[in-house]
């Protein structure tokens, strides 16, 4: 496999100047401004994370789709049962970055009456990074959890057959001061997406990430793609991304297994993925000044806790991202070069207008 240094497959570019294009492509797509906004808000900042799995690099596939009818325009969910701190939605195949941001509102809304709020979506699609969505609550004061099921990409233990999604789950928590603590992983030792990219960038991959489509470990993205994911930690893994499919899909009546399709393989079918969304409200659980005060102190004895020889420093879950994120935000945020030459192609096949002088290097 041809490999290419790391100058020549990333590019420098200005934040805003990614978030107006890939705005553009959704506005130009039919979208309303304000919800192109959201959408490339979103996509944008999980490539300012430092998480390019889940950034600009999927606006093609969502332009595939769209134009192919596997996902719709539709902007707001349908509530379709409200029991009071839970409720019931239909995403009615529209953009998981729109119908999120709306189910965690909800649930923030809930926590607020009920101590917790629980929101569970179906007929959705994917909804990009999960940390976005827990760090909406956490950013609200509350403890924010979020889930969604995926198409089957893992076997069962001692399996040779895509079973169970690579299921992700993200917890963020507030602190009194300093960034929330936030848990944003998929099931699998790695999201496919990190395979996809190293599959356009030429770079092989760690045996340990996935088989080929016989079952045997590959160091090959492009075999990998075609195989299965190993699942993080082994039955463990497979364990808990089969609870997240009975918490998302099997739980709110939507898609579980193999019922949600393919983002890449089958454009014009609906994804039929489902999220779970949970808020939780310290206010109304023994007062909000005292948790964050504990979990500060809590992420202050894991920062001041011995290293072992050759570290420098520990880092609390989200902490790298959260620092990656704010200096990209001042120098110019680092993406794939295959990514940003996909931007673009999409870009020019819907088109829209591409603004000028976003790259700095």
């Amino acid at each position: 496999m041809t490999t290419r240094s790391d100058a020549d497959r990333q590019v420098l570019v200005r934040p805003a100047w990614l978030e107006a294009t890939v705005a553009g492509v959704f506005t130009a797509l039919g979208f309303e401004p304000a919800d192109s906004d959201k959408i490339a808000a979103a996509l944008v900042e999980a490539d300012l994370r430092g998480v390019s799995s889940h950034g600009v690099m999927l606006v093609p596939m969502y332009v595939e789709r769209l134009n192919a009818g596997g996902v719709t325009r539709e902007r707001e969910l349908d509530v379709l049962h409200d029991a009071g701190a839970a409720l019931v939605a239909d995403a009615r195949g529209g953009m998981g970055q729109l119908s999120s941001p709306q189910a965690m509102g909800l649930a923030i809304e809930r926590a607020g009456r009920f101590g917790i709020g629980l929101v569970s979506v179906r007929n959705a699609h994917h909804f990009g990074a999960a940390s976005r969505w827990a760090m909406q609550a956490a950013q609200s004061g509350r403890l924010g959890v979020a889930m969604s099921n995926t198409t089957p990409l893992m076997p069962a233990p001692g399996g040779a057959e895509r079973i169970v999604g690579n299921n992700p789950l993200a917890i963020a928590v507030p602190t009194k001061d300093g960034p929330e603590l936030v848990l944003d992983m998929a099931l699998s030792a790695v999201a496919l997406g990190k395979i996809r990219l190293a599959a356009s960038a030429g770079r092989e991959i760690p045996d340990t990430w996935a088989t080929d489509s016989s079952g045997v470990p590959t160091t090959d993205p492009e075999a990998a793609v075609l195989g299965m994911l190993l699942p993080a930690a082994g039955h463990k893994g497979f364990g808990l991304a089969l609870m997240i499919d009975v918490l998302t899909g099997v739980l709110s009546g939507g898609g579980w297994g193999d019922q949600v399709r393919p983002l890449y393989r089958e454009p014009g079918r609906p994804n039929d993925c489902a999220h779970l969304f949970i808020a939780i409200d310290p206010e109304l659980l023994g007062g909000v000044d005292g948790f964050r005060q504990r979990s500060s102190a809590l992420a202050s004895r894991v920062r001041g806790s011995a290293t072992a020889p050759g570290v420098d420093r520990l880092h609390l879950p989200g902490e790298i991202e959260a620092e990656r994120a704010q200096h990209q935000r001042r120098h110019g945020v680092l993406i794939e070069r295959s990514g940003l030459d996909g931007l673009l192609a999409a870009a020019r096949a819907v088109g829209a207008v591409i603004p000028a002088g976003g790259v700095l290097h």
